[in-house]
């Protein structure tokens, strides 16, 4: 049996009936069926689509690039206003709510802390608790399961929106259960409800839900993207590539100086668990080192519950930054409207890791370093489980 996403749950019942709806959606808002959440609204016998909302890349997901924006539109088949969250306005003004009555989001998340549709929420979250309007959340299944957590911790005074909160890079938490966290813990309080899941427990990954995979992103291309995402986004902040602009992007990791045999070599001698380096030469056809052959590796999870996709990204930096030292190199800002900041200090959420990988400090001693805080939120995220 399939996991029921909570999109199917509360179209299955009278929750909406008479209410304007608008919706926060994106190309993989679909349900078990394939069906997407703005059609299935639009066919509502009960209530009406009133306006949609498309968080970052659109709500047709068209646009590849970060601090690319997409501008507001309508949706022909549909005859309503797309309103796009990435753009002039990063939470819906409003006027964009003025004629509704619930705001509902539908959305899929990768259980990583830089993913932006999570902020996309919160900042929705807000404007609705300033215009008196209720926030319903359709649960769906973090694709990396709900029990793992990892990696450093957001340090308050580095917010950004990559970043809005305190939690690990591998929070483990659906988006629903991210919701309840952001509204009553980090004190948002909008009038919200989530609408859990059927059949999904926290040990699940997507593969095991009965669900297809579709782009949540267009560099989340497949399932097994999620595996590596939450450590290899880290090279966004890096002048290497993170396979942006090939069929495989945040798998392949690689630059033109780098010789993919001897690179991967050392990288397996690490023995890291559930992992394999596979030496791999690539040329992306866009982004960092467009049409230039670059040597590196395809990272091959072979076990997922053994594998750590963030400690793993910290030994491949290591590893970088020691095989050329004269050209591996920070990325210099801007990164998601961060003017000043160091892209790979926004992404880690502080500048402490940067700061330890240029210090020569061990990947195994700051991995340990991260282990207090994770702890600390491991017991808050507790508290707003939906599932066991």
């Amino acid at each position: 049996m399939r996991v029921r996403l909570g999109s199917e749950r509360i179209l299955e019942s009278t929750a909406l009936d008479g209410k304007r709806v608008g919706v926060v959606c994106n190309p993989a808002s679909v349900d078990g069926e394939l069906r997407h959440i703005a059609d299935r609204l639009a066919a509502h016998p009960r209530a009406r689509l009133a306006a949609i909302f498309g968080p970052q890349h659109g709500f047709r997901s068209d646009v590849q690039d970060n601090m690319i924006e997409t501008p507001h539109a309508a949706d022909a088949a549909r005859r309503v206003p797309v309103y796009s969250l990435y753009s002039d306005t990063r939470e819906p003004a409003p006027d964009m709510l003025a004629d509704l009555d619930v705001l509902l989001i539908d959305l899929q998340d990768v259980g990583v802390r830089i993913y932006t549709y999570i902020y996309t929420m919160a900042n929705c979250l807000k404007a609705a608790k300033r215009h008196g309007l209720k926030v319903i959340v359709c649960d769906r299944p973090n694709p990396i399961g709900g029990v793992q957590t990892e990696g450093p911790v957001l340090v308050r005074g580095h917010e950004s929106f990559v970043g809005m909160y305190p939690i690990p890079m591998r929070h483990g938490l659906t988006i629903g259960e991210l919701a309840r966290l952001f509204n009553d813990h980090f004190g948002i309080g909008a009038d919200l409800d989530v609408i859990a899941m059927d059949g999904w427990t926290r040990d699940i990954y997507f593969d095991a839900t009965g669900l297809t995979w579709i782009m949540s992103s267009p560099n989340i291309p497949t399932f097994d993207t999620t595996l590596v995402y939450p450590g290899t986004v880290l090279f966004e902040g890096t002048n290497i590539s993170e396979g942006r602009g090939t069929t495989r992007p945040f798998e392949l990791v690689g630059a033109p100086w780098i010789v993919a045999e001897r690179f991967a070599e050392k990288m397996n001698r690490r023995e890291l668990p559930g992992v394999f380096f596979r030496p791999a030469g690539f040329e992306p056809t866009f982004h960092k080192h467009a049409r230039e052959s670059c040597g590196g590796c395809q990272i091959h999870v072979r076990d997922r519950h053994a594998f750590r996709p963030v400690a793993s990204a910290v030994a491949l930096l290591e590893e970088f930054r020691a095989s050329d030292p004269a050209r591996f190199g920070w990325r210099d800002p801007p990164y998601e409207y961060e003017l000043e900041r160091l892209p790979i200090d926004v992404l880690a959420g502080a500048p402490a890791l940067r700061e330890q990988l240029e210090s020569g400090i061990p990947t195994a001693d700051i991995v340990r370093s991260w282990a207090p805080e994770v702890g600390e939120f491991d017991r808050l995220r507790q508290r707003f489980f939906l599932y066991s």
